[in-house]
């Protein structure tokens, strides 16, 4: 990995940190890069498979990726200082929104998240956010996932849906709008159903932990899904290296802002990554990288 912004053929390179394949990063890291890349020539975003949001944030602060994608709760945590000091780490943009729940077979026994106690749950790939998200989901309702559930972490995302359909765990945690995980699960033979939050659920989850916010996923977000599934979650998003060049960064956003329908169309999820959710979603205005600040006051989305 590359320790500093590099010049090839012309072109400014950032190593771009995604997560295992499998998952929704990798995927998302793709249609990013492409995005960016055909829109701004000078600029060549390079993906890297690495183990996932908890990864990427150290990997970030000691200079081994320039961008990387990590998830709300994890940047919560690193920005907060929680368990560790603070990270001097800065937003580039907002990716998606990423609501968390399970999925299982649809001719499963289990209906709501009470049933699945002491049941083996694969919890994701274990650099994955999505493991924090259910550490404080769970918490908020007095579960540990590792106690009060069988936790099964998996060596990468793919491996996940394999273990649903043939019964070796009851359900899969993961999430947002065409998740890999959950696509695979729900074109199984046996078909899917969610489990998520009810709203007293949800209720208790955001008033323990207010970072985490109500969230909804859409009906028709996964084969046979025909109504919206109420859960929670929070933003996800693209964080800098300290010393990524403001320069780098201005053109990194200016690009995103410019290619905003053709990231949407490359990726359904993507159609959230614009300029007006950064503003939107960042929990303070001076969490925003300096270069992109600059952009969003150009057009007018900052003062």
């Amino acid at each position: 990995m590359a320790s500093s912004i590099a010049s090839a053929q012309d072109k400014t390179v950032v190593i771009h940190g995604t997560a295992t394949p499998g998952g929704g990063f990798p995927v998302y890291g793709a249609a990013y890069a492409e995005t960016i890349n055909e829109t701004d020539t000078t600029l060549s975003v390079q993906p890297r498979n690495t183990k996932g949001s908890t990864e990427n944030v150290p990997l970030l602060e000691a200079g081994k990726l320039d961008t990387g994608q990590v998830t709300g709760e994890v940047t919560y945590e690193a920005i907060a200082g929680v368990g560790r000091a603070p990270a001097n780490l800065k937003i580039i943009s907002a990716m998606y929104s990423n609501s968390g729940m399970f999925i299982v077979r649809a001719d499963s026994p289990y209906k709501t998240i009470a049933d699945l106690k002491g049941k083996p749950i694969a919890w994701g790939a274990g650099g994955s956010g999505f493991v924090v998200l259910a550490r404080y989901a769970m918490d908020g309702l007095g579960l540990d996932i590792n106690k009060d559930l069988q936790a099964v972490y998996l060596d990468k995302a793919a491996d996940g849906p394999a273990m649903v359909l043939d019964g070796r765990v009851a359900a899969l945690w993961g999430g947002g709008v065409g998740w890999p995980g959950f696509v695979a699960v729900a074109k199984g033979p046996a078909g899917a159903r969610f489990i998520a939050p009810s709203a007293d659920e949800v209720k208790r989850i955001t008033a323990k932990h207010t970072f985490i916010k109500p969230l909804t996923l859409p009906a028709g977000s996964y084969p046979g899904q025909d109504a919206a599934v109420n859960t929670v979650g929070s933003w996800a998003f693209v964080l800098a290296r300290p010393t990524l060049p403001d320069d780098v960064a201005y053109r990194m956003v200016r690009a995103l802002h410019k290619g905003e329908a053709a990231i949407g169309k490359r990726l359904e999820q993507a159609r959230e990554s614009t300029m007006a959710n950064t503003v939107a979603a960042a929990p303070r205005v001076d969490l925003i990288h300096a270069g992109a600040q600059r952009y969003l006051r150009e057009i007018g989305l900052l003062r």
